[in-house]
């Protein structure tokens, strides 16, 4: 943890489950537990709930009659259109046209609205688009994320917060939680049904015992950080840095890799210009290096992070993350392929350090519920 600045009001509590507090985004998260099995934090999640500090993720409070120009400029969304208690999934680019963070925006009143973001230039995007501008921006270091995922997470939160099953899909609200202040926002990253649950830090140990106490009958178990590996990669939902170029650098330019590249080019507003990076954004369309695109393996055995994928004997891209479920019976991987791979069952092969060459066919994404209606179910 010698680079973690940030730290979490949960520290203890990861520590009695067995973790080192490995640094990410500036804070110790817990990353793995040395007690407990993330498969079975998986299936939790999955079929009953799970409850993880994503309190890592950086919360950034901008307000002022300029505050929603600012993040105009700053990010790919039209937040003119966003109403206070919704949110909305945004990107941020450079002026290449090029990727550097994303975000959840949510607007929390009229001149309100709190930015977070992980692990990218977020933060110096958002005070480079401020200079000169009447808003102010603030860095919130004891806001608390407390991410509760699953299908039950609904029925345990019902019992202490009144309207809990009509907070639609990225929709927030102000409320309390067993008498403490809280924000809920109907968010998430594991493509389940749940709620982050935004709190303070003093809140933030009572909050996250009484949960796991009170939701013991129901299944509710702590899950570690990595454990969000194996549930995005069914979702197709991407981990800054770890399936960008920044990871994986080009041979022959820098790292830096575009929307339509990366399937993100839904993150930009319709028709929208003038924020950083539009003119090579919308330049750039077409001119895809590479897909991230999906993989289904054959058998069981998981390729490692990073592991080469080769098209009759040539090396033609790389696995970023894989998982096997057995709950689900498929073994699957997310994967940096050629623009022509970018279709269903074009043969390939990975070749693995640990399990040797793997059969493998190229397949949309997402893997687990296409039709993403677990994530968005209403009542």
């Amino acid at each position: 943890m010698t680079n973690s600045w940030r730290f979490s009001a949960l520290s203890s509590r990861h520590r009695a489950l067995g973790s080192d507090l490995e640094d990410w985004n500036g804070m110790g998260m817990a990353w793995s537990y040395s007690k407990g099995d993330p498969e079975a934090e998986y299936l939790a999640i999955r079929t009953k709930a799970g409850l993880m500090d994503v309190s890592g993720l950086k919360k950034l409070h901008i307000t002022g009659p300029a505050a929603s120009h600012l993040i105009e400029r700053a990010t790919t969304r039209n937040v003119e259109k966003l109403m206070p208690g919704r949110s909305v999934y945004a990107s941020m680019l450079n002026d290449a046209g090029k990727f550097i963070d994303d975000c959840v925006i949510y607007r929390t009143a009229p001149n309100a609205f709190m930015v977070v973001h992980g692990s990218g230039g977020g933060h110096e995007q958002l005070t480079m688009a401020a200079t000169g501008r009447d808003a102010a921006l603030r860095f919130d270091d004891n806001l608390h994320d407390l991410s509760l995922q699953g299908p039950l997470a609904v029925d345990f939160l019902e019992k202490h917060v009144e309207g809990i099953r009509n907070l639609n899909y990225f929709n927030h609200m102000q409320t309390s939680l067993f008498g403490k202040p809280v924000m809920i926002s109907r968010t998430g990253y594991t493509g389940e049904r749940g709620y982050e649950l935004f709190c303070r830090g003093q809140d933030a140990p009572m909050i996250w015992d009484r949960i796991l106490e009170e939701g013991k009958s129901m299944g509710i178990i702590p899950c570690r950080f990595t454990t969000l590996d194996l549930l995005r990669t069914e979702s197709n939902l991407l981990f800054f840095p770890y399936d960008n170029s920044e990871m994986y650098p080009f041979d022959s330019e820098g790292p830096g890799d575009t929307l339509w590249e990366l399937g993100l080019d839904f993150t930009v507003s319709p028709g929208k210009t003038g924020f950083r990076g539009a003119e090579e954004h919308y330049r750039l369309k077409g001119r895809e290096r590479f897909k991230i695109w999906g993989l289904k393996l054959e058998g069981t055995n998981v390729p490692g992070n990073g592991a080469p994928v080769f098209q009759k004997g040539t090396q033609v891209g790389l696995v970023t993350q894989a998982m096997y479920s057995l709950l689900n019976k498929h073994n699957i991987a997310i994967a940096r392929l050629p623009v022509d791979c970018a279709n269903n069952d074009t043969g390939l092969t990975v070749n693995c350090a640990t399990h040797g060459e793997i059969a493998a066919t190229t397949h949309s994404m997402p893997f687990y519920d296409v039709e993403k209606k677990r994530r968005t179910a209403r009542g």
